[in-house]
């Protein structure tokens, strides 16, 4: 089989980076269109207005409607087909992704910058589809990924401590689901089978969490930038993107996607809802050692990040909903079943129970020595 890797042409990370966006912009060209939410303009427009007007770059301000619908992805569109020469996105991992598709859409090179380290999207060529009422209704690949990323350290530092946690659980699912990936062969994002270099950026991607993850948190709490929270930052966006994209994906996210069709869950951020996948996971196979399960439950218990279901509020939701759900989820293409042994609904039910009691296990027995 064929392997494959998909990467972006160009990472910069580092404090301060926001103000030399114009530097980059007028790289591809002299009129870009700015696509961001409200908040994330008064957070950092004015540095970065001013710097694309050093940099005698013009440009259109577009506001983000807020969710990255394919309707939203052909109004923007439109409006960058109008002469413009590149396309800006900056913000979470929604107007981040609606950007791509505009860029792909509009036929122009693209930038993107987060404000917020809570998921992997900003490195990839994919954007995740979602209806008006933020559930997921599918995805898409690019043909290549974004042109520039620049991450601004301590923008990231910043934001509020909740999505550089919620980033940290999206990155920890990255080498377990490569693992997955890689013993059954499955083909990935990338289209091709893992590479080397994707299942060592995705090992390195989880060893860099464990490592630095609760030291990173410490320094996001006051708004510092370390050598911690520059080695997470970049674990959770750039080793996790090209690591999942390319290394791929299995039960942790089969799970953190299918969550969004419950009601209930809507209120938490992706790399939350696969945090409790990556419990799921560790329930599900039975190749994983046990004290690698119990250390990597630990650890999301020490970041913050939930592993019950009262954390993700499916002690709402009744059995039989449930059942109806792993239903749905284990159907052909799923994530589910990119591993080397089959997944029924009922092996996803009860694995869902079990990371459920892993989780209240982990927390009381970190209750007692803390």
């Amino acid at each position: 089989m064929k392997k494959a890797i998909l990467l972006p042409r160009k990472y910069i990370q580092g404090r301060g980076l926001i103000s030399e966006i114009g530097a980059y912009a007028a790289i591809l060209g002299k009129k870009a269109v700015v696509l961001w939410g409200a908040t994330t303009k008064k957070t950092v427009g004015e540095a970065v207005l001013a710097s694309l007007k050093a940099a005698g770059v013009e440009y259109t301000d577009v506001h983000f409607n807020g969710e990255c619908t394919k309707e939203e992805a052909d109004r923007v569109a439109g409006i960058a087909k109008n002469g413009h020469e590149s396309v800006i996105g900056i913000g979470g991992g929604k107007v981040i992704d609606a950007a791509k598709a505009v860029a792909i859409y509009a036929k122009l090179p693209h930038i993107i910058v987060p404000t917020v380290a809570s998921n992997d999207s900003p490195t990839s060529a994919c954007t995740v589809w979602y209806d008006d009422h933020g559930v997921m209704t599918g995805f898409d690949l690019w043909p290549s990924n974004p042109d520039y990323i620049l991450v601004d350290t301590q923008v990231i530092a910043n934001a509020p401590i909740r999505y550089l946690k919620a980033g940290i659980g999206d990155a920890m699912a990255t080498w377990f689901e490569a693992e997955a990936s890689y013993a059954s062969r499955a083909v990935t994002c990338s289209g091709g089978i893992p590479t080397m270099t994707a299942m060592a950026m995705a090992k390195l991607c989880y060893e860099t969490l464990k490592e630095y993850g609760l030291s990173a948190i410490e320094s996001a709490k006051v708004h510092a930038v370390t050598p911690a929270l520059e080695k997470v930052v970049e674990a959770s966006v750039l080793l996790s993107g090209i690591g999942w994209e390319s290394g791929g994906l299995a039960t942790a996210h089969g799970v953190g996607n299918g969550l969004p069709a419950l009601p209930e869950t809507h209120e938490l951020l992706h790399g939350e809802k696969v945090a409790f996948g990556i419990m799921t996971q560790l329930c599900i196979d039975d190749s994983l050692p046990t004290c690698l399960v119990e250390e990597t439950a630990e650890f999301l218990v020490r970041v913050g990040l939930p592993v019950t279901f009262e954390e993700v509020h499916l002690d709402k939701v009744s059995p039989e909903r449930l059942k109806k759900w792993a239903e749905d989820f284990t159907g052909p293409g799923n994530f589910v079943h990119n591993h080397n042994f089959k997944v029924c609904a009922g092996d996803l039910y009860d694995a869902l129970f079990a990371a459920d009691a892993l989780g209240k296990k982990v927390k009381a027995c970190l209750g007692k020595c803390c």
